[in-house]
């Protein structure tokens, strides 16, 4: 892992932001590794991610906010800076199906996710074996539609005890109420077994299938207050055919969500992501 830092950047698009941008960071005598940068022109927007080696930076990173802070203010500059030795605290929600979380669980032990997972939540006791083979630990939290608001306020007072810092669910199949999202903001990942905008809400594949549709897709997205509407950040499709029955479609489009989150997960690890609006600039 690489000691860099990543600016985040988004502003009213306008002349000279690269620039200075770039110049402020080589008068510290930083070693720009990568940069990218999107104008939305119907938005009237401009937004970059910028990363840098911290090896000769000039800037102790306790003084960048203030040093910073005259570009921020001549450019309208709302912006982030991240560190990529700093490891995020990711808890995992699921229910009954675990091929999402068994995905997540193997990147992660292999180090293609960098990231602390300090818990997982289920409100179904299928997936404790899984949570127990990678020595995390699980908490069984049962929901119903009347202990709802308890079990989340059991849950969030978890993910505070835990200094969690995301959330991902990998197919956890109980909608949250606004006053949970409203503590994670752009900071819970979903997986939608379908390719959102078709077929949201429940039983997509059924739909999918009595529809007779010939690609399934998944959708990646952060949670937001409607349902399946948030910004997305990664999707696909498989190509099936008049032979595949419901059952394959459930298997081939379980084979897509799990590659598909796992995606949306290291980009969002790897400060990759901006939001604005309801959509997202994924970076590469």
């Amino acid at each position: 892992m690489r000691n860099t830092a990543v600016l985040l950047i988004a502003c009213p698009d306008r002349k000279g932001l690269v620039a200075a941008i770039a110049d402020f960071l080589y008068r510290h005598d930083a070693n720009i590794l990568h940069a990218d940068q999107h104008q939305d022109s119907e938005a009237g927007l401009f937004l970059m991610r910028v990363e840098w080696d911290l090896e000769g930076f000039g800037l102790g990173l306790h003084r960048f906010e203030a040093a910073f802070a005259p570009v921020a203010t001549q450019y309208d500059l709302r912006w982030e800076l991240k560190l990529s030795s700093v490891k995020p605290r990711m808890t995992i929600f699921v229910s009954k199906f675990d091929h999402c979380l068994a995905d997540l669980l193997y990147r992660w032990h292999a180090g293609e996710l960098y990231c602390d997972i300090p818990l997982i939540v289920s409100n179904h006791p299928d997936t404790h074996w899984l949570a127990e083979a990678y020595k995390v630990p699980f908490r069984h939290l049962p929901i119903t539609r009347e202990t709802k608001p308890e079990v989340e306020a059991a849950q969030l007072a978890l993910l505070a005890a835990h200094h969690v810092d995301f959330i991902v669910l990998a197919r956890y199949m109980q909608v949250l109420s606004p006053e949970f999202i409203h503590h994670y903001p752009n900071r819970i990942i979903n997986i939608h077994h379908s390719f959102l905008p078709a077929f949201h809400g429940a039983k997509p594949y059924q739909r999918a299938f009595e529809r007779g549709v010939k690609l399934i897709g998944a959708t990646s997205h952060y949670v937001t207050e409607v349902l399946d509407d948030g910004p997305i950040i990664e999707q696909d499709v498989v190509r099936i055919s008049h032979r595949d029955d419901l059952e394959d479609l459930v298997q081939k489009g379980a084979d897509l969500e799990k590659v598909v989150l796992s995606r949306a997960v290291r980009w969002h690890i790897d400060n990759r992501i901006l939001v604005y609006g309801n959509k997202t600039v994924v970076f590469d």
